[in-house]
């Protein structure tokens, strides 16, 4: 049985390598997909911490993250390929000289 202490900072290091991610990158893709590690980091520390209390809210509160993850990665792409078509890159520096 793995310890609820090491499920906690497994997922606490993906959600720092996801914020790096974030932080540091240009490309929206990079950005997007180090936004989903982010989401993945907190299911894991849900179920980690449902788990540990002997609970199944943490499974819920998961479930619920996954279903706005789905929503979010339709949106994004959909924003990323309009990005695309309009800029012909996906930096984000790019994208912020975009006016009406």
């Amino acid at each position: 049985m793995i310890p609820t202490s090491s499920v906690m900072i497994v997922s606490a290091i993906l959600f720092v390598l996801g914020l790096v991610g974030v932080l540091i990158r240009r490309n929206a893709l990079v950005i997007f997909m180090s936004i989903e590690l982010m989401l993945n980091a907190a299911n894991l520390a849900f179920v980690g911490a449902a788990r540990g209390l002997g609970s199944m809210d943490g499974q819920l509160f998961a479930f619920f993250v996954m279903t706005v993850a789905a929503a979010e990665a339709a949106v994004g792409l959909a924003i990323i390929i309009a990005l695309f078509r309009k800029r012909r890159s996906t930096d984000v520096d790019g994208a912020s000289q975009l006016k009406w």
